[in-house]
């Protein structure tokens, strides 16, 4: 009986080793690259040189590309953070077709990414779209996730809207006026609906002016074209693909740690982020002082730090 307890936990053992070295068999080599996928290549770079489990990051937009996230590079000084573009913008093959234009493909672009990086298991963060997007790659492959991290969710657009709207009652009666008359008239391209994005931005989407290099690089290389079609023609009205999203029934089915992160002036806004992580098991919530939506860009260092001590709770 004793030597087949021993041989038993003997056994245990070595299974035990046998996975923890299927989680970290592949080593990340800092870089950059392309990877192909369903309707071109997409883009990216690995920072950050350690055997710890990677995080990889899934940005916003839909069409945005992934440059105003690059004050999160900081956190490469603790683990591989892997950078990609979506199909469609930045550095990514820009041209594509509409019928591509959909979570599941992008889903599957993130899948695609994950198989040729040779990743067994990585964090997901996810930022405003890109928690959609992994909100839906975490339901469809759950095991490849170690925990979740949204950053200013959008998980439901019938609360993002109710919240834009209310966003919007604090503006100056000038601009709710302009907001009002070019959404019933659909002259999105007209000057003073451009003004009124532009005041909504300040004051709820990068608040710290003027906008650094990053930002500037994203929206030279956003695909307006998908976020038009995806999305609208403004963070405050969403006519395209994604207007029906909802995800809250969904979330109690997160079973791994979860962090939602957004910043104190946010168009995702605090008390609608907090609902979302009451529905979550095993989640915890940090709202980013003085930082609106890009609180990468606000407020850096203590978005940073947020991310940092969830991942160290996690693996301590």
């Amino acid at each position: 009986m004793n030597k087949l307890i021993i041989y038993l936990w003997t056994v245990l053992a070595l299974l035990i080793l046998l996975v923890v070295g299927c989680e970290s068999k592949t080593k990340l080599i800092p870089g950059e690259g392309y990877v192909p996928v369903k309707g071109g290549q997409i883009w990216y770079r690995i920072v950050g040189d350690s055997d710890k489990t990677p995080l990889l990051l899934v940005h916003g937009g839909p069409g945005f590309p992934s440059y105003y996230l690059n004050p999160l590079k900081e956190l490469g000084k603790d683990r591989p953070v892997i950078f990609f573009d979506q199909l469609g913008c930045g550095r990514s093959e820009t041209e594509v077709d509409s019928t591509l234009m959909t979570i599941d493909n992008f889903v599957e672009q993130l899948e695609t990414l994950r198989v040729n990086l040779g990743l067994e298991k990585f964090y997901l963060y996810g930022h405003s779209w890109g928690t959609m997007l992994g909100m839906d790659y975490y339901l469809k492959y759950p095991d490849r996730v170690k925990a979740l991290i949204f950053a200013s969710p959008a998980l439901s657009i019938s609360k993002w809207t109710e919240d834009t709207a209310e966003l919007i009652k604090t503006l100056p009666d000038s601009i709710q006026s302009a907001i009002k008359v070019n959404n019933e008239n659909g002259t999105y391209d007209s000057p003073e609906y451009q003004q009124a994005i532009n005041i909504f931005y300040e004051n709820f989407v990068a608040k710290k002016l003027p906008w650094d290099a990053n930002m500037d690089s994203t929206f030279t290389g956003a695909n307006m074209n998908i976020y038009n079609y995806m999305w609208g023609p403004s963070e405050f009205n969403a006519t395209g693909i994604l207007k029906d999203y909802e995800r809250g029934e969904q979330l109690k089915e997160i079973e791994i740690p979860t962090l939602f992160v957004c910043g104190e002036f946010d168009e995702a806004r605090p008390s609608t982020v907090r609902h979302f992580q009451s529905l979550v098991p095993n989640s915890k919530m940090v709202v980013i002082e003085d930082a609106a939506h890009i609180s990468m860009h606000d407020n850096p260092d203590e978005n940073n730090q947020a991310i940092r001590d969830f991942l160290f709770e996690v693996e301590n």
